[in-house]
């Protein structure tokens, strides 16, 4: 089984989404968090579930979809590093450094 670990930039991401939500909606902002949480978890038992975005010399990039919202992390080892969380509409390339 894989260790799953956030970075803090992919927790800030998290926040975002829940502060924009929650604007509007607070209930709704914490289904989503979870919802998102919670589909990570997935990746502990299959961490290659998400389709495969690019390698690197670290281990592949992979996205793992939830909704609007796709889930970026990086395979390493037996590790399990979640990259960040974007709305569908944001151009993935920009906050995925090559």
């Amino acid at each position: 089984m894989a260790e799953i670990r956030w970075t803090e930039e992919s927790v800030r991401w998290l926040q975002d989404i829940y502060d924009y939500i929650s604007e509007d909606n607070p209930v709704a902002a914490q289904n989503v968090v979870e919802g998102i949480y919670e589909k990570a978890q997935i990746l502990k038992r299959f961490p290659k579930i998400g389709y495969k975005y690019r390698d690197e010399p670290d281990g592949e990039i992979r996205i793992l979809l939830y909704g609007h919202y796709r889930i970026a992390y990086i395979i390493k080892y037996n590790v399990v590093e979640i990259l960040g969380v974007f709305h569908g509409s944001l151009k993935i390339d920009k906050y995925i450094k090559q």
